[in-house]
């Protein structure tokens, strides 16, 4: 589920690099939960930062990392007390498997359609235990975080080289709808040319999130607005910048 630029080697090499543990909340969030859990899978794992370090924290029972990017599942396999799979959640033909299934890094969003998303939730849910969660977090439409997607809040970091990459978005305007669509370039002056990719995202607001999941037959246990654990706020002058969501399998009717 990480973004599709990521799956040259060159790339994911970079990843962490540009969204290190300490800059982004949702892993110290989740490491906890992960620790708590006797199976879990991560959908969308990338480097497997996550499980590397839960793994580390001192979690004896099952990891399992799930992604598509053969360039980000090359890196993960540095740790090899992990199982890594290459693919998708379809690769997993198990049932009832994993206490916990997390994706991070708002991989959720790379679910464009109602489709991809039913599909999705659906192998979610059988892939949890009776009391098994799914955790996630999309960003809330109403924070807007793409207006800050700009070439004027472009990242640099420094690569294995000792070479400066910088990486910078643009977005396709006006948005409208629930998808937007951008361009990442990432350029460095020791490489012959600038690598640029597109995405679009997807940001679901909670209420047709909410009906997503309960058509999937999922009930939200815990919802919060950030990876403080604060509440979520829809709208307003301060919208929660995350719908950050817990679910389980819903009681049979």
């Amino acid at each position: 589920m990480v973004d599709h630029q990521f799956a040259d080697a060159q790339l994911a090499a970079l990843y962490d690099r540009f969204h290190p543990w300490d800059a982004r909340g949702d892993f110290a969030f989740y490491l906890p939960r992960l620790l708590a859990a006797r199976s879990v899978l991560d959908v969308g794992c990338g480097t497997g930062t996550l499980l590397h370090r839960a793994r580390e924290a001192g979690h004896d029972g099952r990891l399992v990392g799930l992604d598509p990017a053969e360039g980000m599942v090359a890196l993960a396999r540095r740790r090899e007390d992990v199982e890594w799979v290459r693919g998708d959640l379809d690769s997993l033909g198990g049932r009832r498997e994993f206490d916990l299934v997390v994706m991070t890094g708002h991989a959720f969003q790379v679910l464009r359609t109602d489709e991809e998303v039913r599909g999705a939730l659906a192998a979610v849910r059988e892939l949890l235990t009776e009391d098994g969660r799914f955790a996630f977090e999309t960003r809330n439409p109403a924070a807007r975080a793409w207006d800050a997607w700009t070439p004027e809040h472009a990242v640099s970091v420094v690569d294995e080289h000792g070479a400066e990459v910088t990486m910078a978005h643009r977005v396709d305007l006006p948005v409208a709808g629930e998808t937007v669509s951008f361009t990442t370039t990432y350029t460095c002056p020791d490489w012959p040319r600038p690598e640029t990719s597109r995405s679009t995202l997807r940001f679901l607001a909670a209420p047709t999130l909410d009906r997503l999941l309960a058509e999937a037959g999922l009930v939200v246990t815990e919802r919060y607005g950030d990876f403080a654990g604060g509440p979520f706020v829809p709208e307003g002058s301060q919208p929660s910048p995350e719908i950050v969501t817990f679910a389980r399998r819903a009681a049979p009717r």
